[in-house]
């Protein structure tokens, strides 16, 4: 089933339309970011355009990139999902479990490589468990995915808390923080970058090369006549949120390298911010429209605007406002680009 047949039935615009509105939309977006690159540049010229800040905000956004990969999928479809955040603080409890009953004495600070990518395992697997139950009840059981993954979002947090008694694990194997956490490749570039860019950039060929990239615009389009035009929604959709599930646990064993704890109490506010990076990023609300690179520039607007604002010594509120009013642009944007394509 090609792109333009499914569009003739109704499902998606047609490609050339869309490429336009998509280019000029990431256009936009780019040129927010280099303006709030330049203007904190030159407010705090030997501080904000250095290697090393940019460095930092690469690694502190290399876990929410990852999150927002995969609810870039799930937006697009018309989809929402509140609970990848909480389902990113089950994965790494999970994955810190296996590891340290893995270990000798309980302990997965000495571990080696084997314990360590069973942890790995540990942590995509019960990723993948929550997503497979967010995408049965959405697609199969019709219920509104904004109330199962509000529910999964409470219930994944809850069970992560109850494998350890509501406390952290920080016995994370010293092996793991050192390459993953903390370590650098390729002239200083942080393995945690390199991890996030390559995911990011094979969920990019996913989304825009392949038949279940098609399928997931023409399922957020118009899943009726994508339905009539043979692509089997239900299943689409099953894959779509059992992908992000496995995406939310990579996240989880990235952050737990990185932080070298689960953190429990540190990931109450990343659904939120990877719903607001992927709508910055001009991925539409209503589904049918987005790119990953512009989920990529929406990750770094919030970022930037928050180091941008503590380097130059700007309360914490105003970061706030600020990334709030960025985001109601970003929707209203989006209304206007809806209705110049449906008058194409």
């Amino acid at each position: 089933m090609t792109e333009s047949t499914v569009a003739d039935g109704g499902a998606v615009p047609r490609r050339g339309v869309r490429s336009r509105l998509l280019t000029a939309n990431t256009f936009w977006i780019a040129l927010v970011l280099l303006a709030l690159v330049t203007v904190f540049s030159v407010l705090a010229p030997n501080a904000f355009p250095t290697v090393f800040n940019f460095q930092r905000l690469a690694i502190e956004t290399a876990v929410l990139l990852v999150l927002a990969v995969g609810m870039t999928f799930v937006i697009i479809t018309g989809g929402i999902d509140l609970s990848v955040g909480s389902v990113l603080i089950f994965a790494g409890m999970v994955s810190a479990k296996t590891m340290n009953a893995l270990s000798d004495g309980g302990s997965a600070i000495n571990a080696g490589w084997g314990v360590i990518i069973a942890g790995l395992v540990a942590a995509v697997l019960g990723g993948a468990v929550w997503g497979f139950v967010n995408g049965f009840l959405i697609a199969h059981a019709k219920v509104p995915p904004l109330i199962v993954t509000l529910g999964s979002f409470g219930a994944a947090l809850g069970a992560a808390s109850l494998l350890n008694n509501g406390s952290d694990i920080r016995t994370v194997p010293t092996t793991l923080k050192r390459a993953l956490g903390s370590g650098t490749s390729f002239g200083g570039i942080p393995n945690l970058v390199i991890t996030a860019a390559v995911i990011t950039a094979i969920a990019a060929w996913l989304l825009h090369t392949t038949r279940f990239g098609r399928y997931t615009f023409a399922v957020g389009s118009n899943p009726e006549a994508a339905r009539r035009a043979g692509i089997g929604v239900t299943g689409h959709l099953m894959k779509v949120y059992l992908l992000t599930g496995l995406l939310a646990g990579a996240a989880g064993f990235m952050s737990l390298a990185y932080y070298s704890t689960t953190g429990i109490a540190a990931h109450a506010t990343d659904n939120l911010n990877a719903i607001a990076a992927v709508v910055m990023g001009g991925t539409s609300l209503f589904g049918g429209v987005g790119t990953m690179l512009g989920t990529v520039i929406g990750v770094f607007i919030p970022a930037v605007l928050k180091k941008g604002f503590n380097i130059t010594h700007v309360q914490d509120y105003w970061q706030m406002i600020a990334v709030g009013a960025v985001l109601v642009a970003a929707v209203w944007f989006d209304q206007q680009r809806r209705r110049a394509r449906n008058r194409l």
